[in-house]
């Protein structure tokens, strides 16, 4: 197993930084402060530039035609090539659910999954969203819709709902959809990447972190990173489960991670400082990366 140490690329910019996504259509990087409700991406000189588009802002990904579609607060936006809003596509009026992550599937559908503010069991919904933009739910029942990615071949969906503590994995087709749910993996924490990430006023304690699957990516190898949000770790799983790689990072709270840079091989990583009291963590809410051997795939368009 490869033990790798990313490194912080930004200050704390974010409050809660989320679902990063390297696209040749925005020339580089984008992620989201998502309680900010602010779309992220570098200046030319690589400072922040904040689109602020909703009260949340929760994922975004490219469009074929252009823009971009975002998830928002209680739907989706589409936006043109300018950064203007196209089009909103609101998707239900329950103040208490918001959206939380997606991703689009090989046939250039959204998957977008909920949760609620006060993470209530059950009360959220994996959604697909159409290139002709009808909508509709796929998957209830859910605790806190997280990461979605596909593997290169396109006929698998791997897929985090955080508090099973597990990384599932779906078969699926254009024509089926998400089908034959199971477990793919249930990850076991890096003790050594775990202490590396807790804040030097603490010591750290095995066994006092519970395993929280957050944002993911599959590589073009077909095998699957995964930020393990409270760890401070991101792992790299092999098509066949078996843990390959365990990246440290200088802040507990990982949330997402995404394959860019002009070769595909810089893995970019969110962090949040949400819930964490000022002075805690200084690191937390930057992004970091780290170099890998393995590209990652060309990021799916929407195809609206």
């Amino acid at each position: 197993m490869k033990q790798l140490t990313a490194q912080r690329i930004t200050p704390s910019w974010m409050h809660h930084g989320e679902g990063p996504c390297w696209s040749k259509e925005w020339n580089g990087l984008a992620w989201v402060d998502m309680l900010a409700g602010d779309v992220m991406t570098f200046t030319p000189d690589d400072q922040p530039r904040r689109q602020h588009v909703d009260a949340v802002a929760a994922c975004v990904r490219p469009r074929r035609s252009g823009g971009q579609i975002i998830a928002v607060e209680r739907g989706v936006v589409l936006t043109d090539p300018t950064g203007a809003v196209e089009r909103e596509i609101p998707m239900w009026g329950n103040p208490e659910i918001r959206m939380n992550e997606g991703g689009v599937a090989p046939d250039g559908s959204f998957y977008v999954g909920s949760m609620a503010y006060e993470q209530t069991e059950g009360a959220a919904t994996l959604y697909r969203v159409a290139p002709d933009l009808s909508w509709q739910p796929v998957l209830e029942n859910v605790s806190i819709s997280n990461g979605i990615a596909w593997s290169p071949d396109g006929t698998l969906a791997y897929y985090n709902d955080t508090p099973t503590h597990e990384v599932s994995v779906f078969d699926w087709s254009p024509e089926a959809g998400l089908q034959n749910r199971r477990t793919f993996v249930a990850p076991v924490l890096d003790d050594h990447a775990a202490a590396a990430a807790t804040d030097p006023e603490e010591s750290y304690e095995p066994g006092r972190v519970s395993v929280s699957p957050d944002g993911l990516t599959v590589d073009s190898e077909g095998a699957v990173w995964v930020a393990l949000y409270g760890a401070g770790q991101v792992h790299r799983y092999l098509p066949d489960g078996a843990l390959d790689t365990v990246v440290a990072v200088g802040a507990t709270q990982t949330t997402a991670c995404t394959l860019g840079g002009e070769d595909l091989r810089t893995l970019y990583i969110t962090t949040s400082r949400e819930d964490l009291p000022d002075g805690v963590q200084p690191t937390a809410g930057s992004l970091y990366s780290v170099r890998v051997s393995v590209p990652g795939q060309v990021t799916q368009a929407f195809g609206g």
